[in-house]
């Protein structure tokens, strides 16, 4: 290892996070380092999503920038890199080298030769690409495609990451393999619309495919997919999940809106009634756990589609749900619609918070009594004598923890599965007894 330092950020969602840890591992000489002032080398790989994210992104890149040492490089990769190239290389002279969504396996030869690429290909880690992973010795996200065949309205990501471009189930059973040798055995499945997985290789239920290959692989403890979409999920796909015994009867499918007339400006290609049946089914399994996203302040969400939204996320009572402010994307559908005034948003978004939070805690309430198992992550943040747990059931980083405050003398190995049991809730926090070790 040379003695030369590098600090890198990954902003944005978990697929940019997998593209991060490519990047570190083509710079494995490097030593990474928390203090960027004393670092060799920055990178900055960037969300282009909606406003807050791009303004996050230029905010971070502006910031490391005045606190970066003389003489080292300053790194822009990523989505919005690649979403606005010509403008932010005009407008960013701080900037040392930009690059896109297409060269993450080459940084180590930008970066030796300080020149910047965009490759006309968006790049799709395979098994081959040595990732650091980044968090967690038991867990790692395995991205199954790239890109999108959906057109949704307001949604900017197909126009630079282009259409679906699976990997082959080959490819993803080797790097599972691959991963399980080096210890882990928790992965999260993830693309931008991972139901549609494999149709453009021809696969007629790609990800039914895919569930029965993860399940003959050995080694594989705990498994979830995340980002379904409506009009690809099937009531087969939902029962397979269900049936599995190693994937998580985990239902993260984002539906935006409920209002028929909503989605239909939004371009989702699925109405309110189907939505709802494929949700119900879902809510028919057994320990099921359901999360989505909503989108507050479409140009066309009348008054009358926002109480339809808010009724209907107060009665169907999500385990999770995300809600999002409206950004106005140029490339997209919606960018010439009339708007909402941006105090009619504002409004709309708290009131839909206020509603997150009630199911949520209503899901919580729900798990009271239950036995359940669940990841030893370490000591918790509360206080030193009590440690962090999280539910298999749960996703990493998105859905919580609980408190153990009894480990029944058991002995403790963070990274361990156990069986606990849920005793009570304190606010928002569950607390939980350990029962044995699995």
């Amino acid at each position: 290892m040379s003695n030369k330092k590098l600090h890198l950020v990954s902003l944005g969602c978990t697929k940019n996070l997998v593209d991060s840890e490519v990047m570190l591992g083509r710079l494995k000489e490097y030593k990474l380092c928390d203090d960027a002032s004393s670092a060799d080398v920055i990178i900055v790989n960037t969300c282009g999503f909606i406003d807050a994210a791009k303004q996050e992104s230029i905010n971070t890149i502006l910031n490391l920038h005045e606190e970066r040492k003389e003489g080292s490089l300053l790194v822009m990769s990523g989505c919005l890199s690649e979403r606005y190239k010509e403008e932010l290389q005009r407008d960013l002279p701080e900037i040392d080298i930009f690059t896109g969504v297409g060269d993450y396996e080459q940084i180590d030869k930008l970066i030796a030769e300080k020149k910047g690429a965009f490759s006309p290909e968006v790049y799709l880690a395979n098994e081959n690409a040595e990732r650091v992973i980044t968090g967690s010795n038991t867990h790692a996200y395995i991205k199954i495609a790239e890109g999108c065949n959906q057109s949704c309205s307001f949604c900017a990501i197909p126009s630079f990451k282009g259409k679906l471009h699976s990997r082959t189930l080959l490819s993803i059973e080797k790097e599972l393999k691959a991963l399980i040798a080096r210890g882990f055995y928790e992965f999260s499945f993830i693309s931008q619309d991972s139901s549609s997985f494999g149709r453009d290789l021809g696969l007629k239920d790609g990800l039914i495919d895919l569930i029965q290959t993860v399940e003959a692989i050995e080694g594989v403890k705990v498994a979830r997919i995340l980002y379904l979409y409506p009009s690809t999920t099937t009531f087969k796909l939902i029962d397979t999940i269900a049936d599995s015994k190693i994937f998580e009867t985990y239902y993260d499918m984002p539906i935006q809106q409920i209002d028929d007339g909503l989605l239909k400006l939004m371009r989702r290609g699925f109405g309110e009634r189907k939505t709802i049946e494929l949700l119900e089914h879902m809510k028919s399994k057994k320990d099921a756990f359901i999360r989505t996203s909503i989108i507050a302040g479409h140009p066309g969400e009348t008054e009358e589609a926002f109480e339809r939204v808010c009724d209907f996320m107060r009665e169907f009572k999500f385990d999770r749900f995300n809600v999002f402010f409206y950004s106005n994307e140029e490339t997209t559908p919606a960018f010439t619609m009339k708007p909402v005034e941006e105090e009619v948003i504002e409004e709309r978004v708290e009131i839909l918070e206020e509603i997150a939070n009630e199911t949520t805690q209503y899901s919580l309430e729900k798990m009271i009594g239950k036995t359940i198992t669940i990841i030893l992550e370490g000591e918790s943040d509360e206080h030193e004598y009590i440690l962090s747990a999280r539910p298999t059931l749960w996703a990493r980083e998105i859905d919580g923890e609980i408190l153990i405050n009894d480990t029944n003398d058991l002995e403790i190995k963070f990274g361990q599965l156990y069986q606990a049991n849920i005793t009570e809730i304190v606010g928002d926090q569950l607390l939980a007894t350990l029962v044995k070790s699995l």
